[in-house]
């Protein structure tokens, strides 16, 4: 068994950023852009997505990735690494970013996985560069070292990593149509003219975040990882999250399956599908003491693209909502009566989809503890 350096077994090359003068746009074509932004733990959004037009797309149309290529972040968050699948064949690829393709001679899913482990991971921090925003340089990324057995070997060990990352993704895309049910029941039951009327603050509790900075454990003090926006997108916290003093209000503690909603920078709302953490400002937690979970969930869903919006048009600064913006947003209230026979509906629902959050989330640890016994 010997070590590679990457570079000596893989091509890699960088995205660009778009051209001067010119925006991404919404409106669907054949030229998605991927940015680090857009991956959100298990895939890339298509919510998320935007797309080069059309007349820009020749002038970067040298930059685009394929399917089968690696993708591997490399400016801020680095070290977020998937495979492109089909879908995204020929998508233009941000500066941010860069494709990674194997020799024919390796297993390219087995470089996916050991970038992935603890090993890679470490090596891609230590190879960054920058003090204020971190960097990975393509001629680092060439140095990094991959133990890299025989071809058999590599098949198995990518055989067995597959097994899991089949089932993660099984459950991932039962979530989604479950997430899906949950809300057309939910719009079409619950938009209702005829309800009293409402606001976001009324219904729910948006606690804010620490600056956890402030917040650091002291030595032999019990900590936490701080689950940040890199975190909530990626949907876990790992050995290069930053650490909090576990001596926290336990209302800035985070736990499997809360509501997170993410008011600044990237605006999105998702359960934790993490451990326990600290939770960064910028973060709301959303609670509820007296309506269901899926209730405050799915009012806080319907008004993100609204809030998208609102953070969007703030161009002098970082895109962000305030908390008047939560007060302005209007939430019908059925009665008791309607609220319980639709909890009866919809609170299975949600309680399964946090379930399956759960259960991927120890699917994920046994992907650990494989990753740290083959690399």
């Amino acid at each position: 068994m010997i070590y590679k350096y990457l570079g000596d077994i893989a091509e890699i090359k960088g995205g660009k950023r778009m051209p001067k003068g010119t925006r991404l746009q919404q409106e669907k074509n054949q030229h998605p852009y991927l940015r680090i932004t857009d991956y959100d733990g298990k895939s890339f959004d298509r919510n998320s997505i935007r797309y080069v037009p059309d007349e820009v797309f020749e002038k970067i149309s040298n930059y685009t990735v394929t399917e089968g290529d690696i993708f591997l972040s490399i400016v801020g968050t680095i070290g977020i690494a998937t495979t492109i699948d089909k879908e995204y064949d020929n998508a233009n690829l941000t500066e941010n970013a860069v494709k990674i393709i194997p020799d024919e001679s390796v297993n390219s899913k087995y470089i996916l996985y050991f970038l992935q482990s603890m090993l890679g991971q470490r090596q891609m921090n230590e190879l960054s560069v920058g003090s204020t925003q971190k960097k990975l340089p393509i001629k680092n990324i060439k140095k990094i070292k991959i133990l890299l057995p025989n071809l058999e070997i590599q098949n198995k060990v990518v055989s067995n990593l597959q097994i899991l990352d089949k089932k993660i993704a099984l459950n991932n895309q039962i979530n989604d149509n479950l997430d899906a049910l949950l809300t057309n029941i939910f719009k079409k039951y619950m938009i209702n003219d005829g309800f009293e009327k409402s606001n976001l603050t009324q219904i729910a509790n948006y606690k804010n975040g620490l600056a956890m900075q402030k917040y650091r454990p002291n030595s032999n003090e019990e900590s936490l990882p701080v689950l940040k926006i890199k975190e909530l997108n990626q949907g876990n916290t790992d050995d290069s999250s930053d650490r909090c003093s576990a001596n926290l209000d336990n209302s800035v503690i985070v736990n499997t399956g809360d509501i997170i909603f993410s008011w600044s920078g990237t605006l999105l709302v998702k359960n934790w599908t993490g451990d326990k953490a600290g939770l960064n400002q910028h973060l709301f937690k959303v609670t509820s003491n007296k309506y269901p979970a899926w209730f405050i969930y799915e009012w806080t869903k319907y008004h993100l693209l609204r809030f998208q919006a609102i953070a969007a048009g703030k161009a002098t600064t970082m895109g962000h909502i305030k908390r008047s913006d939560l007060k302005s947003s209007l939430v019908y209230i059925p009665s008791q009566l309607f609220l319980a026979k639709m909890d009866s509906q919809l609170a299975p629902i949600y309680s399964q989809r946090l379930n399956l959050i759960k259960e991927n989330q120890q699917l994920s640890k046994l992907k650990q503890t494989l990753l740290k016994k083959y690399f």
